[in-house]
């Protein structure tokens, strides 16, 4: 894309960036999993000059999703912003052949970006017949987050509308807001919050440039749990990490836990924060230490005040925490606790102003891990477990959310039990994917285990 104008600013990286931009460029020839998507089917007569022009209005609007990510010569990267680029936008009728409409998407993602090439998310807008269309945003991720998502897509509505839209809170306030904080006080929360970890906790190691991730799912009833953890001061996402917690204990056999989990990363003391496009979410490590005395109560509200301690803290790099830590690797799972702006009531309001429907939205994304547990709130509460089979199996997937569903409903139940007085785990442990035996002796695979990852555990017998 052309980017006339010249730059208007060099910013630079947020947190997650950094981690975002380094994982792009280590991935060499393989798929990049941060390639994200976001599919909209619309009912009724689309404009499609309109859309386009609304699609580069928001090009127009939001500078940072004209960025460019390029290192300067030292190495550090920068964010380059063109003062203008063109959307990458393609059309394409399949009224003929609607069932294709999924490969093109599929087709959409598996194109990289390069990063050091502007703009990073590109539009297909695919005609499905007289009066239904597809649009399909495909970006990375180093752009945008969830929350960002149905924001970018109430602008576009609302610019096809002809509404006008309040002057939008640069991203680049953001990456003021994180470069002036206490650095270090953030870090000696995160070196307290971490002191006395010995070893990480890791399922497995696998290789990642030859298992694509899967999925299974559960849905639960959410409104006993809901209501147990109301009654006990608690919120539903600290429910589901403690519990989350005790199932990786159970799988790795540890009682000093530690998951990655993705936080909003949105300020409140950046007013407007919350109606910002871009990156703001990070990874932070979530540290819980259950114990066989603890009541579920007791147990949880600890995870929650630990967890509330480190809130102001939540903007530190993962690297920069993980250095801190002292052992490298602290994990090779993590939790997302989903949550969006928009509402039921909001997005017929879209579809009001637009002239459209949106019969149905979709999204795609992924991570690096072999285990990432998705949980989607709601009347119903959505359990997701993506997981890489080179590293679990599809049976111990489903096995794990198996576990978690009856260790919330446990909670539900009887907050003043026990956790020693959970029933067993069952087989929780059983092995996944056959391996194949080593030719060499023990020795001669714990020194090539050694050299191959020196940062992990080598070998663990029992517990």
């Amino acid at each position: 894309m052309t980017t006339p104008g010249g730059l208007q600013d060099i910013l630079p990286l947020s947190p997650l960036q950094e981690g975002l931009y380094f994982l792009s460029a280590y991935s060499g020839d393989g798929p990049d999993v941060y390639v994200v998507q976001q599919v909209l089917t619309l009912d009724g007569d689309v404009d499609a000059g309109r859309l386009r022009q609304a699609a580069q209005s928001l090009l127009d609007r939001h500078a940072n999703l004209r960025a460019a990510f390029r290192p300067r010569k030292a190495g550090q990267p920068v964010q380059l912003i063109p003062h203008a680029v063109k959307a990458d936008w393609t059309e394409i009728d399949l009224s003929d052949r609607p069932g294709d409409a999924d490969a093109v998407a599929d087709e959409d993602r598996a194109k990289p970006f390069d990063l050091a090439k502007p703009p990073l998310l590109r539009w297909t807008l695919a005609r499905l017949g007289a009066h239904r269309h597809r649009l399909i945003l495909t970006s990375h991720h180093i752009l945008l987050d969830g929350w960002s998502a149905p924001l970018l897509v109430r602008d576009l509505l609302l610019l096809y509308a002809g509404r006008p839209l309040p002057v939008v809170r640069p991203y680049k306030d953001y990456l003021a807001w994180v470069a002036g904080q206490d650095r270090a006080a953030s870090e000696r929360a995160w070196s307290e919050a971490l002191a006395g970890i010995e070893t990480p906790t890791i399922v497995g190691t696998g290789d990642p440039a030859v298992a694509a991730p899967q999925a299974v799912e559960h849905v639960v009833d959410a409104g006993r749990l809901a209501a147990a953890a109301r009654a006990e001061g608690l919120t539903l996402n600290t429910v589901v990490q403690g519990c989350w917690a005790l199932v990786l204990a159970e799988l790795t056999g540890r009682d000093d836990i530690v998951f990655g989990s993705t936080v909003s990363g949105r300020p409140a003391t950046l007013p407007g924060a919350e109606d910002m496009v871009g990156l703001f979410i990070n990874t932070v490590p979530v540290r819980i230490r259950p114990r066989p005395s603890d009541t579920w109560a007791g147990y949880l509200r600890r995870v929650q005040a630990e967890q509330a301690a480190l809130l102001d803290h939540q903007h530190v790099g993962l690297a920069t925490i993980q250095r801190l830590a002292g052992i490298g690797t602290l994990f090779d799972t993590l939790l997302v606790f989903e949550s969006y702006p928009l509402d039921a009531d909001g997005l017929r309001a879209l579809e009001d102003a637009a002239g459209l429907r949106l019969a149905e939205v979709t999204g795609a994304d992924a991570t690096h891990y072999p285990l990432t547990l998705t949980v989607i709130p709601g009347e119903s509460l959505t359990l997701g477990a993506e997981y890489r089979a080179d590293v679990i199996s599809r049976e111990q997937a489903t096995g794990l959310l198996s576990r978690l569903e009856a260790l919330l409903a446990a909670f539900a139940a009887d907050a003043g039990g026990r956790l020693a007085a959970l029933p067993a785990a069952g087989a929780l442990r059983e092995a996944g994917p056959a391996l194949d035996v080593p030719d060499g002796t023990i020795l001669d695979e714990f020194d090539e285990v050694v050299r191959r990852t020196p940062d992990l555990v080598a070998v663990r017998f029992k517990d």
